[in-house]
């Protein structure tokens, strides 16, 4: 079953959206890692939605887009020791990893 980003505000779930600035030469390696991160540990957390990975044009930048069932989920996958070893090896590629929570407030479709 795939499971994709349903971005409503009447949903109440916690929106992960951590954006990694990287050399161009390595944006698909964080890619890669972070897919591989999300296949072997994120994905059988609990509380875990899906995971969405963007790769800017320019290749300098990762956007990790994704939806966990409440905060509570996510700051426990935190502690996860499983998921801390993806998440060091991710920081150790990145220059920078900026990862924030965040609520859906408005959202708008074509007729």
């Amino acid at each position: 079953m795939t499971v994709t980003a349903s971005i409503d505000s009447d949903r109440t779930v916690a929106t992960l959206i951590n954006v990694f600035t990287v050399a161009p030469d390595r944006q698909y390696e964080l890619v890669d890692l972070l897919a591989r991160a999300t296949e072997e540990t994120m994905k059988h957390q609990a509380g875990f939605i899906c995971a969405n990975f963007h790769a800017s044009e320019d290749g300098e930048r990762v956007i990790n887009y994704a939806q966990w069932e409440s905060e509570g989920h996510y700051r426990a996958m935190l502690d996860n020791p499983d998921a801390r070893v993806h998440m060091d090896q991710a920081a150790k590629i990145a220059t920078d990893v900026q990862p924030r929570l965040f609520r859906v407030v408005s959202s708008h479709r074509p007729a």
